[in-house]
């Protein structure tokens, strides 16, 4: 069973691997919430307030510039992968090891060990990064308490290996329904096949050409696809109903307004009985122009890339704040049942902060 407190003196390996005891996955995150609230409530150089599962501790220094270090404490289900377990090759596996509690481990030590940062500093911990975009605790905390987001630049640790990774790709997810009547399928003549008439449908996604264009010098892939087809009845009915699932991930040069337009003109004509939008996040711009972009990177080192995928940058550019994601966890092993993180990245991740805030 995971402990009551965390110990902000670990080193950042260490405190990844307590965070990684701590379960919390999405809806479930309040003892690891109230942890993290009395650990941080102990450091007097901070002011903490909570809302919900948010909690969100800031430096009053009246510095020129405010950064945002931001991320989530809820993880996917368990999988059989907690407790955490460190093996001689230096990995830390575990459930959130890359996504994101390495992360967040970073943004602990960053506000335990750095009092009088450079620039002042908020650090937000929040929950329900995981589920359906509603319940995002980052977005309950926009809503309710904007003035506890202010700031000039946001890094979000989400998991890129070290590197910084600019923007981040919108999702939308609509349902495509196609009709048909039912009928026996000894007499299959007297009705029509709802399932073949999806067949425009998926013939339009085969032929698709995704856009790659590039953004502030970096070269996003879009991608548009079928993610999941239901139908039928039984196996002697004629199916009157059938429905795919189509996902598109775009660009951040599109606004989700025109997302959808393109969404619709491209299954213009295929017969689609009734079009439902089922989930939408919009992108983000780089915003890698940005002067406190230019020294973030100048500190961090290394080439910025594209992110594939949908963070919270996003909420942090509909708020007008330059955004970028730079974190130790792995992407590609998020949510894996072998999830884990190198432990040398977790300490490259925290050390490139620090100097970039006290330099």
């Amino acid at each position: 069973m995971a402990e009551s407190t965390l110990d902000l003196t670990l080193d950042g390996p260490a405190l990844t691997a307590a965070l990684v005891d701590f379960p919390s996955v999405s809806g479930e995150e309040k003892d690891l919430a109230d942890a993290i609230e009395a650990a941080l409530r102990a450091l007097p150089h901070l002011t903490v307030d909570r809302y919900g599962n948010n909690v969100v501790a800031r430096t009053g220094l009246g510095r020129a510039e405010r950064v945002i270090l931001a991320g989530h404490i809820d993880t996917v289900p368990i999988a059989d992968n907690v407790p955490s377990r460190l093996d001689a090759d230096g990995l830390l596996w575990g459930c959130g090891t890359s996504d994101m509690k390495s992360g967040v481990a970073v943004q602990l030590r960053i506000a335990a060990t750095v009092p009088e940062p450079n620039r002042d500093l908020t650090f937000v911990f929040y929950d329900n990064e995981e589920v359906a975009a509603h319940l995002n605790g980052l977005g309950h905390i926009a809503d309710a308490h904007p003035d506890w987001l202010k700031g000039d630049f946001a890094v979000l640790l989400e998991g890129s290996n070290g590197e910084v990774e600019g923007g981040c790709q919108g999702t939308l997810r609509v349902f495509l329904h196609l009709a048909g009547e039912r009928a026996h399928s000894a007499r299959s003549w007297m009705g029509s096949n709802a399932v073949h008439a999806a067949a425009p449908v998926l013939a339009r996604l085969a032929a698709y050409e995704p856009r790659r264009p590039v953004i502030d010098g970096l070269e996003y892939h879009e991608g548009l696809n079928a993610v999941r087809i239901e139908g039928g009845v039984a196996n002697n009915v004629i199916p009157d109903a059938c429905t795919v699932v189509v996902n598109y991930r775009y660009a951040p040069d599109l606004g989700q307004e025109e997302a959808l337009a393109h969404v619709r003109e491209v299954f213009d004509g295929c017969g689609v009985a009734e079009f439902t939008v089922d989930d939408h996040s919009g992108a983000a711009m780089p915003g890698l122009s940005h002067p406190a972009a230019k020294a973030f990177m100048d500190a961090v080192g290394g080439t910025a890339r594209p992110k594939f995928g949908w963070t919270d940058v996003a909420r942090f550019g509909s708020l007008g704040i330059p955004a970028v994601n730079y974190g130790p966890g792995d992407p590609i092993l998020a949510h894996k049942r072998d999830e884990h993180v190198k432990v040398e990245r977790i300490t490259h991740c925290e050390e490139r902060l620090r100097s970039w805030l006290t330099a």
